[in-house]
């Protein structure tokens, strides 16, 4: 993950979209959200087909986050700690770009179902970061196509299946230092699940180690 924000900058990259986009649009206790999601409580919150949203926090979303086709969703980076807030009812993702979500509480879990390629959207390439939250429920996470995944240092309540997600950067699928309460199975990914650049530990498994990830 150190590399490709050094070959990128994506850390500039989001500070500067942030500082640039307009609020997201609530209706009906909805709200649609295609720029940014300023700090505040929200009940459900949607990431319209091809939209970006971007935030800082700390948010509260109290009717889940559903992310559409080709959007792509950022809450936190790297360096937030952990004060980027809590998603209850789930994060739900079909065909998405990418989904970044970094020192959040998430209350329902995490599905996630296809990409939409490893180029384009706001940073050039596509990449999922799942990093430092606290999840209770399991994670399903299958089918995608972007440049990087990265599941990392995650303290997850339930069982993780990482499944089929071939991406383009022979050090992507970077499934390292989670402490899983549950099983976590993992086939049909390429690269193989591996520690990357991240320096990342062995995963700490409750449960049993299945597939492709016994070796992480």
């Amino acid at each position: 993950m150190r590399k490709l924000l050094t070959l990128f900058g994506l850390s500039t990259v989001v500070i500067a979209l942030v500082a640039t986009a307009l609020p997201a649009e609530a209706s009906g206790g909805t709200t649609r959200c295609t720029d940014t999601l300023a700090p505040g409580t929200y009940q459900r919150v949607v990431v319209p087909v091809g939209a970006v949203c971007l935030s800082e926090g700390p948010v509260t979303i109290r009717e889940g986050l559903w992310i559409r086709s080709g959007a792509t969703f950022v809450l936190g980076s790297e360096e937030s700690g952990w004060t980027t807030g809590t998603i209850n009812d789930g994060v739900h993702a079909w065909d998405a770009a990418s989904v970044q979500i970094h020192f959040a509480t998430i209350n329902g879990g995490i599905e996630a179902h296809g990409g939409s390629g490893p180029f384009g959207g706001p940073f050039e390439v596509t990449f999922n970061a799942i990093e430092d939250n606290v999840i209770h429920g399991g994670v399903m996470i299958t089918g995608y196509d972007g440049f990087w995944f990265g599941f990392i240092r995650n303290h997850v309540s339930g069982s993780v299946r990482l499944s089929h997600n071939v991406l383009a950067d022979p050090d992507g699928n970077e499934y390292v230092t989670n402490v899983i309460h549950g099983n976590l199975r993992c086939w049909g990914n390429s690269p193989a699940p591996q520690v990357g650049d991240s320096e990342g530990l062995p995963n700490e498994v409750t449960g049993a180690k299945m597939g492709q990830c016994t070796s992480v």
